[in-house]
């Protein structure tokens, strides 16, 4: 059966919005934006539809001034402020329900393909499964994997989140993950990837792994050990990252990371919009947060760094400096 493809118009409505909501909106642009609209009936109807979807979702952000007044405009400030990237415009608009049915989403988009992967969690959702060979795969929330065995094969693609296996031996067909930066060949072993936005994470908790670029760059990963693979290049990290695999027990134990890293730890339990202002991003953490309370998370960063933390409803969270006193 073949999967559905993501809308042509509804893609390029997302598009759109990316570049008119980057705050350099000039006449040529706006010229441009024009004609694409009128070229199609399809594209006018995608961009009234995310029209109506974006205003649904500030219609919930301004029934807010009600409990609370004076908030609704630096809440709706902060849902469509100027964004960097699509990604970053994707993630916002789809946690406050903007986002609906198969009209946006598609077999070829990220999104999609772990919509429609072989095994995925959800939001606050971690899940263990055993596969058809023994191996034991843990997933983190919000991740999802495909899965390739055969006679000759043992293959997992990770398509976003995090996962852990330990994985039972098969001479005959060492099993690998594969990431959007690489693969990771094991055998006999336990570790942990991640798919990071511009990295994968492999951490060895039992034994060894090799992990390989597509262009042939390959690293041998001990026990106890990391690396970050990149697009282009390996990079073996020094200190002992096992660690991080201690959401298994739903905690997020952090001994040097930034903010914006343990905000990131955090989306897959909140169910809302995270925003961090650019000035606080790189503050320094330690400690151990609980994962499946991510409310009680916030409210200890607030407790032990210099940054407030605002919520402006259930979906919608802004981090910012504290005022000097």
């Amino acid at each position: 059966m073949k999967q559905p493809r993501l809308d042509p118009a509804a893609e390029g409505a997302i598009d759109w919005m990316v570049r008119l909501s980057a705050g350099n909106t000039d006449a040529v642009l706006q010229a441009q934006f024009d004609l694409w609209l009128a070229s199609d009936p399809a594209h006018a109807q995608a961009w009234k539809r995310l029209q109506e979807r974006l205003s649904g979702a500030c219609q919930t952000v301004r029934s807010l001034d009600r409990r609370a007044p004076g908030q609704a405009g630096e809440a709706r400030r902060v849902l469509l402020q100027p964004t960097t990237s699509r990604r970053d415009l994707l993630r916002s608009i789809a946690a406050l329900g903007v986002l609906g049915g198969g009209l946006w989403l598609g077999s070829r988009s990220q999104m999609g393909e772990a919509l429609l992967a072989d095994m995925r969690t959800g939001r606050g959702e971690r899940r263990s499964f055993t596969l058809a060979d023994g191996s034991r795969l843990s997933l983190n929330a919000d991740s999802a994997v495909d899965l390739q065995f055969d006679a000759q094969q043992r293959l997992l693609i990770l398509r976003q989140g995090s996962l852990l296996i330990q994985v039972a031996a098969d001479p005959a067909r060492p099993l690998h993950v594969r990431s959007a930066q690489g693969d990771v060949r094991a055998l006999g072993t336990r570790f942990l990837v991640s798919q990071e936005a511009h990295a994968t994470r492999v951490v060895v908790l039992e034994h060894s792994v090799r992990a390989r670029l597509p262009d042939g760059a390959e690293l041998d990963i001990h026990e106890g050990r990391a690396a970050l693979l990149h697009s282009q290049r390996i990079e073996a990290l020094s200190d002992d990252q096992r660690h991080r695999a201690d959401w298994l027990n739903g905690r997020l134990n952090v001994l040097d990371d930034s903010l914006q890293a343990v905000v990131e730890a955090l989306r897959p339990y909140y169910r809302g919009f995270v925003r961090i202002e650019p000035e606080v991003r790189g503050l320094r953490v330690q400690g151990v947060f609980p994962l499946d309370e991510p409310q009680r998370a916030f409210a200890a960063l607030a407790e032990t760094l210099p940054v407030r933390v605002e919520h402006y409803s259930p979906w919608l969270t802004l981090i910012r400096a504290k005022n000097p006193s």
